[in-house]
């Protein structure tokens, strides 16, 4: 999973596994080195195009110099703030023929978030707790 990274974000909350990030506005060179120091298997940061442009010299040459990897990556509209096995199981059960008033009464999802997520199920961003999580 990839996890975005705001301004306010607390490295702590960030698990020290992560393997990728996106940075949703410029990061300070001291965050970006506490982040680099808790994430050691972090080797690909994402962010989209005005937030490059954005970023200071230091954080140039700190991923740099760490040779991590920059991608430039739009990851547009909000992300959804229903529990991921909840949104599987609504898939599921819509993938058995179930109707949308069924769903509803089986998961207590109302029928238009339900029809909401079996159109939109390919979205690639949900948020878990406080935090966005970037599915892969």
């Amino acid at each position: 999973m990839k996890y975005s990274v705001y301004i306010s974000t607390d490295v702590k909350n960030i698990p020290s596994d992560t393997e990728e990030v996106h940075i949703t506005r410029p990061i300070k060179a001291k965050t970006l080195d506490k982040l680099l120091k808790k994430c050691r298997k972090l080797n690909k940061i994402t962010m989209n195009k005005s937030a490059s442009q954005r970023l200071s010299g230091k954080v140039k040459e700190l991923l740099k110099k760490k040779k991590i990897e920059l991608k430039i990556k739009e990851n547009k509209g909000r992300p959804i703030s229903i529990d991921l096995e909840k949104m599987l199981r609504i898939i599921e059960l819509k993938r058995d023929y179930r109707s949308y008033g069924e769903i509803e009464q089986i998961t207590g999802v109302p029928k238009s978030t339900a029809h909401y997520l079996i159109k939109y199920a390919n979205r690639s961003k949900i948020r878990k707790g406080k935090q966005v999580v970037h599915l892969k």
